[in-house]
């Protein structure tokens, strides 16, 4: 049966149908490249420019007389600005923390229309479908029966009217969800748009396959998107049984909780495995440690257990009150230091090596320079010899290091004062590093959400893709103290490069000095470097540590026993969710800790 013959004479067009909302921002008419919360950073600037004036009336009062009318009326008039315009907005800022919500009110609006949207899609699809798969019939009679039309009509306005509320523009997340909703138009009426066909191949605007082809595959990916209930990603990521992260069994060390964070124990059942070295994971502060342990497949740890290795990693959890006030040193010194100790006195004749993802990595390759400084210092031989390093940047200019870009938003775009006068005592939300990341990587809500919905055709791609989401759309909260020292101390200051990035130390002579990052080429550590062309966070030119540090390899080298290694690929940042290249990654990780050296 041809697709279109099911039909009255005169159907409405999908030209028609996308009529209701065809100037709204979730079309990108203006063709940005990615998303502009222009209605946030009208508010931002504003409220940094209060915080100014505010500051101005401080500096001013602070030279007047204490008894005088001025410097009372310049009091008064900060004491209203505490009390009706920053208390407010920090009390908000702390109830959405804490709630686990968006602090940005427009963004988290944003949230709340993806969430109406998503649902209205599957409304229409269950207008039209009938045992969870379409029925041309069903969706022939939206349009011959009164009351299936009028609610049709009724949620396609009401969404319209979702579109007209969005808070942005651009390439945004409702943009990948208006695509999503055209190709089920596409599917009901039968009709094609003059605009190219979401989800649809074209070479030279021509398609490559016939629009009955077309439709089939839109049919597939919304029964199984709507089988999934999987509209939308964050619901979906928080209630799919496939969104379940972790795939390894483990125990959490005694005596290890500390504050928030804790040092997960990874035992493996292989034979050797109490001979073979220990691997201590070091994760990254902004997001949750499960990013080594995805799911079956998708699994640093399970990689590592079954090669016969007993692993350690260190889980900071959700930053609580009790973290606001700790520093990098806390989280990048001390914290090392005690789980190290708790290992080797579970493990005294094995030998530990390590592994650092992203920041995870330049904290802990920092650490070891100084545990190389002080183990001289006591006449000690270097214990932890061997560092792989994953998409760990130590390099932090505006020139070949690639972080320009997030340096320059660092400059135009972060107020500590602002940052401290908010989120002081509650710690930094996910919600504002993911804005920031977002800066450096164009419509990256959009293309995520895009891929997930185009790839949701083919076999097991929505269950595959739960874990990741689940990761993805849940990040943890960064320490107040501990961010600002990353961002003026690591990004802006550039310290780890320049030497003068500072740690404590028992060794009185240490303490508090900086570090000396040549101690790991002393001691004979072998460093080994894997990153990525396409990684916009932490770019190729940013991960050297193998290049300059350690036992030099007098260039790159995948083979040779005992020196440093750098490996460098097509990839992007997180790319333990592929299979393919976590395997390639492992079968490097492993050569590297398995040589001789």
């Amino acid at each position: 049966m041809e697709w279109t013959s099911i039909f009255p004479a005169h159907p409405p067009t999908t030209e028609q149908l996308l009529a209701l909302s065809h100037w709204s921002g979730a079309n990108n008419n203006i063709g940005f490249d990615t998303s502009l919360d222009w209605k946030s950073d009208l508010c931002g600037n504003w409220l940094r420019g209060i915080q100014q004036h505010y500051q101005r009336l401080d500096n001013l009062s602070r030279r007047l007389p204490d008894n005088s009318i001025a410097a009372f009326s310049l009091q008064m008039t900060q004491q209203w600005m505490q009390t009706f315009l920053f208390d407010p907005v920090r009390d908000k800022a702390k109830q959405a923390v804490l709630n686990q919500t968006d602090p940005d009110l427009f963004k988290q609006q944003n949230i709340d229309i993806e969430t109406q949207y998503a649902r209205l899609t599957e409304e229409l699809c269950q207008q039209c479908f009938e045992d969870d798969k379409f029925s041309p019939t069903r969706a022939a009679k939206i349009f011959t029966d009164p009351l299936q039309s009028q609610l049709f009509y009724f949620r396609l306005i009401k969404m319209a009217a979702l579109e007209y509320q969005y808070n942005s523009l651009g390439l945004t997340r409702l943009t990948a969800q208006k695509e999503l909703l055209t190709s089920l138009l596409i599917l009901i009426t039968g009709t094609p748009t003059t605009d190219p066909q979401p989800y649809r191949k074209y070479d030279n605007n021509q398609p490559l396959d016939s629009f009955d082809e077309y439709l089939a595959k839109c049919q597939l990916r919304l029964e199984k998107l709507y089988q999934q209930q999987a509209f939308d990603l964050v619901y979906f990521s928080e209630h799919s049984p496939a969104a379940k992260l972790g795939c390894c069994d483990y125990s959490v060390v005694k005596d290890s909780p500390l504050h928030a964070v804790q040092l997960r124990y990874y035992p493996s059942q292989q034979k050797n495995a109490d001979k073979n070295p220990i691997i201590y994971l070091s994760s990254p502060l902004i997001n949750r440690a499960d990013i080594f342990d995805l799911a079956p497949g998708k699994s640093v740890i399970e990689g590592l257990i079954s090669k016969g290795h007993h692993v350690y990693l260190v889980d900071y959890s959700q930053a609580g009150d009790q973290d606001t006030g700790q520093g990098l040193d806390f989280f990048g010194k001390q914290i090392h230091d005690r789980y190290l100790d708790l290992i080797q006195q579970q493990h005294p004749e094995q030998k530990i090596h390590a592994m650092g993802y992203c920041m995870g990595g330049t904290l802990f390759v920092t650490y070891l320079a100084r545990r190389a400084e002080e183990r001289q210092a006591q006449g000690l031989a270097m214990d932890i010899t061997k560092l792989v390093l994953m998409a760990t940047p130590v390099l932090f200019d505006d020139a070949g290091s690639g972080h320009g870009p997030m340096r320059e938003l660092i400059r135009t775009r972060y107020d500590k004062e602002m940052i401290s006068l908010i989120f002081d005592g509650i710690n930094i939300p996910p919600q504002l590093i993911e804005a920031g990341m977002h800066q450096i990587q164009p419509g990256v809500r959009y293309t995520v959400s895009h891929g997930f919905y185009e790839r949701a055709s083919f076999d097991g791609a929505i269950e595959d893709a739960a874990p990741f989401l689940n990761w993805l759309n849940h990040g943890t909260r960064f320490p107040a103290r501990a961010h600002q020292e990353w961002i003026e101390n690591i990004f802006t200051d550039n310290q780890i490069w320049q030497g003068k990035y500072c740690l404590s130390s028992s060794i009185p002579a240490l303490d508090g000095e900086p570090v000396d990052m040549h101690a790991l080429t002393r001691s004979g550590v072998q460093l080994m470097d894997y990153r990525g062309l396409r990684d916009p966070i932490s770019p190729a030119g940013s991960c050297i540590a193998s290049e300059n540090w350690g036992v030099d390899h007098g260039g790159n080298s995948e083979t040779t026993d005992g020196l440093n290694r750098t490996i460098e690929k097509n990839i992007g940042h997180i790319f333990v969710v592929s299979r393919k290249l976590l395997s390639e990654y492992l079968e490097h990780a492993l050569h590297f800790y398995n040589s001789k050296g």
